[in-house]
């Protein structure tokens, strides 16, 4: 990931997307208006900032990567695998967002984004068909495969190849930091088979999930040859990330963004 700021905004973008047709970026919570405990740039409605800071900011967040703010498409995430695609922007009269952990686009006036805070952003890119994708994976989007779910969805809909098909994986909650009790475990084993040993390391004794290596793999197993894995860890660097874990819920949440140019 390379660093990038824009008066106060900072973002980081995947060098695996240099020189292509889209513009991408993973905000920091550097640079906006909301106060402590959303410090700064919170791009969520629903953790109790005042929705005049969260527009503030999701404003100041396009008017870094020069999208015009009025080309949005949010979801409401619901950790599933429900597909939304995302043919025109967002109407503004729509009181909330339609629900969907995955967004998909071929319209370069549409631009996707989303909110995070410890769950795996995963950006997809397909440079053949000029599609683009946004994808929420936290643990329970990780065992039911939801990046399997959007390359499918891809293939579908657009005839993508997923071999053409270029996924990053961002700044989101190390294995580290990660402690899973057991019914996570359980449906961790479940979903990945022989592969959850590996995916389910050990540290000071308790059992932890590698979010990163699971994405990874689903990744992989669905046919993607091309992927950057971030390795930022949300929850060890709250400076520039939100953590759910790490703030005891008490924080805001970043925001993810691509589209078409």
């Amino acid at each position: 990931m390379a660093f990038h700021q824009f008066d106060q905004i900072k973002y980081y973008t995947f060098e695996l997307f240099a020189g292509t047709e889209i513009t991408h970026g993973v905000f920091t919570r550097r640079g906006g208006v909301s106060p402590a405990p959303w410090d700064a740039l919170n791009a969520g409605l629903t953790v109790g900032d005042a929705p005049d800071n969260v527009l503030e900011n999701k404003l100041r967040s396009f008017k870094a990567l020069g999208r015009d703010y009025a080309s949005v498409f949010d979801s409401w995430l619901v950790h599933d695998t429900g597909v939304l695609f995302a043919e025109a922007p967002r109407p503004a009269e729509m009181q909330s967002p339609p629900q969907g952990d995955i967004i998909l686009t071929d319209n370069p006036d549409v631009t996707l984004f989303m909110r995070f805070a410890d769950c795996v952003p995963i950006l997809l890119y397909d440079p053949a068909r000029r599609v683009v994708g946004l994808a929420h994976a936290g643990w329970m989007g990780t065992v039911k495969q939801v990046g399997a779910a959007a390359v499918e969805a891809m293939v579908a809909r657009y005839g993508s190849n997923p071999a053409d098909i270029k996924a990053a994986i961002g700044p989101s909650i190390s294995p580290e930091k990660y402690e899973v009790g057991a019914e996570v475990v359980a449906q961790v084993q479940a979903a990945f088979g022989a592969d959850a040993a590996t995916l389910l390391p050990r540290f000071n004794g308790s059992t932890h999930f590698d979010l990163w290596a699971a994405n990874r793999l689903v990744l992989e197993q669905a046919g993607v040859e091309k992927i950057a894995v971030a390795g930022i860890c949300t929850a060890s660097n709250l400076d520039d990330w939100y953590s759910h874990r790490a703030e005891d819920g008490k924080t805001g949440r970043f925001g993810a963004l691509i589209a078409l140019t």
